[in-house]
């Protein structure tokens, strides 16, 4: 096999998408055979329990610019995308999703304004084929990390996108556990650019994104970039330490001027209150002590169980690698 380094690698997820794989391949390979016939196309299949795993080997051995890394279980999806720009060898990296939202016509966009200058391209959704529901609470996300991030990350942009090697290469030797992708993309800098797509609705199958792994994606992109949760935290110490205190006083001052001083009802709402505010305050410095505990334990990211069409002395990690 050509071990030289490939013009573009191409990094997709996959968790339980039997129903797009061949899809997906036929319309990249499609789109690549216009640009160049200089690619590799990396599947990392994150733990799928359907017969997508199948489907990969047959599409490998198909061709052998299609390459397979078969993770030893579900590890998520941030962490399947760092797997594959671990083995990603090419001069620019494209990064999109198995569920084909991500349309492989927008690959010539992304290599237009990278062979213009930029070392970082990434799609920004302008529409979005998805209920209302989710809706709102993408955009509400995007508000929030934008807001209290000390990084500027761009609204409605999502892991889709191209990186250059030199930027990939630094992001690769960031060791964190919680990967946010595109907030490493954001932190490192160089020159970057959006653009504009639609994004469609699910090819086939149901999303494989539920509200628990979206809110944890959330709650990691916001806690990786930004400590002002724990600001707030401690903004809300202060201000209810303060109304306690004035508290204090005016039940002093009625206590000597009324006889009787009624607020039985007053101070279980008091106490209620304040209890909720130091749950608030301890899970967010849970959030923050529980991603520093991560970090010390120094687990492998992710196990690859074995390859397909990679070289594996060229990469990374160990595994039984066919080819």
């Amino acid at each position: 096999m050509n071990t030289s380094r490939p013009y573009l690698s191409i990094v997709i997820p996959v968790f339980n998408e039997a129903e797009t794989i061949e899809t997906i391949c036929s319309r990249v390979a499609s789109v690549l055979s216009h640009i160049t016939d200089d690619y590799e196309v990396i599947f990392v299949n994150d733990g799928s329990t359907d017969s997508s795993l199948q489907l990969l080997v047959t599409v490998a051995a198909r061709d052998k610019r299609f390459r397979v890394i078969n993770l030893s279980r579900n590890f998520g999806h941030q962490t399947a995308i760092t797997a594959g720009l671990q083995y990603a060898s090419g001069a620019a990296v494209i990064i999109m999703d198995g569920d084909l939202q991500d349309p492989p016509e927008l690959i010539p966009s992304f290599l237009e304004k990278w062979k213009e200058g930029f070392e970082i391209v990434y799609a920004v959704r302008a529409k979005r084929k998805e209920g209302l529901l989710k809706r709102v609470l993408y955009k509400s996300f995007y508000l929030a990390l934008r807001t209290l991030a000390h990084i500027d990350i761009p609204l409605d942009s999502g892991d889709f996108g191209l990186i250059n090697r030199r930027v990939l290469d630094i992001i690769n030797k960031m060791p964190e556990c919680n990967r946010f992708i595109r907030g490493l993309r954001s932190w490192v800098g160089f020159r970057q650019t959006g653009v504009p797509y639609d994004r469609d609705a699910r090819f086939s199958g149901a999303p494989k994104y539920s509200f628990s792994k979206l809110f944890k994606l959330a709650l990691d992109g916001l806690v990786s970039f930004s400590t002002i949760p724990l600001r707030l935290a401690t903004a809300m110490g202060f201000i209810i330490s303060g109304l306690s205190f004035l508290g204090i006083l005016i039940y002093i001052y009625r206590f000597f001027t009324t006889p009787r001083v009624p607020g039985f009802t007053t101070l279980i709402i008091i106490v209620l209150f304040i209890g909720g505010v130091q749950l608030i305050t301890v899970g967010i410095l849970g959030e923050y002590i529980g991603r520093i505990y991560d970090e010390t334990k120094q687990r492998p990211l992710f196990i690859v169980r074995e390859t397909i069409n990679i070289e594996e002395h060229l990469y990374p990690g160990t595994s039984r690698s066919r080819r």
